[in-house]
């Protein structure tokens, strides 16, 4: 599903004729299976957000590859990528990212909207993937309407509507209390049960990272020796 080689990243700080450069991730190797729940865990500021932002097409590395379902990403133009990943990645964030002058149907909607899923099925899909996360009777409602965990699922909701086989959760308990997000991690465990969706969690939270199948490591831009990679 996911093999990542010989990745680095650096970002050039200071402007032009004046320029630094702050290394952020050197040599990561890593590879994550169909249907798999793998957690990269570290702490803040050592790597895993910029490598979520690699994966997902946001930034492009200094050096390396990365596959996904077989496709070299690292190849494809902005225009492609962003094709690409309505059609194979879903995206959980901590902070929700939900319009707020939307309602939970038209948050869910926008993705398909964006493909340009015709309005006669719209519809049918969003009402099933309310279902699915619990919220056929909130489709009214606000963002500001909902409680945390409602939210969260809301989100959740938009990132299964395209029925992607990989969801990137970026810390994505980070908002919620300790009961609300202990529902959330089961219903993540669930998700990859039922409909056998490969999730890529970062996090920094131990108990997150307990769901996974496996950890990797990350520490100051390198994988931790003893890390659960599967290296290639």
């Amino acid at each position: 599903m996911i093999t990542v080689k010989n990745l680095y990243h650096q970002f050039e700080l200071g402007k032009k004729g004046n320029k630094t450069t702050l290394p952020v991730l050197e040599d990561i190797s890593f590879r994550i299976q169909e249907k798999e729940i793998v957690a990269i865990k570290g702490r803040s500021g050592s790597g895993k957000s910029t490598l979520l932002n690699l994966i997902s097409g946001f930034i492009r590395p200094t050096q390396g590859e990365i596959w996904i379902n077989g496709t070299n990403v690292t190849e494809l133009n902005e225009t492609d990528f962003a094709e690409f990943r309505l059609q194979y990645i879903g995206f959980i964030f901590q902070n929700f990212q939900l319009i707020p002058s939307m309602t939970a149907f038209q948050n869910i909607e926008l993705p398909l909207i964006l493909k340009g899923t015709p309005a006669s099925a719209r519809q049918k899909i969003v009402e099933e993937t309310l279902e699915k996360v619990g919220l056929q009777n909130h489709k009214e409602h606000y963002p500001s309407e909902l409680s945390g965990g409602q939210q969260q699922r809301v989100s959740i909701a938009r990132a299964l509507v395209l029925n992607p086989p990989l969801i990137l959760a970026d810390e994505p308990t980070g908002s919620l209390d300790s009961e609300t997000e202990e529902n959330l991690l089961h219903f993540i465990e669930q998700l990859n049960r039922d409909l056998g969706i490969t999730f890529l969690i970062i996090t920094h939270d131990e108990q997150v990272a307990r769901i996974g199948n496996r950890t990797i490591e990350i520490a100051d831009g390198s994988l931790l020796e003893g890390s659960d990679s599967r290296e290639i």
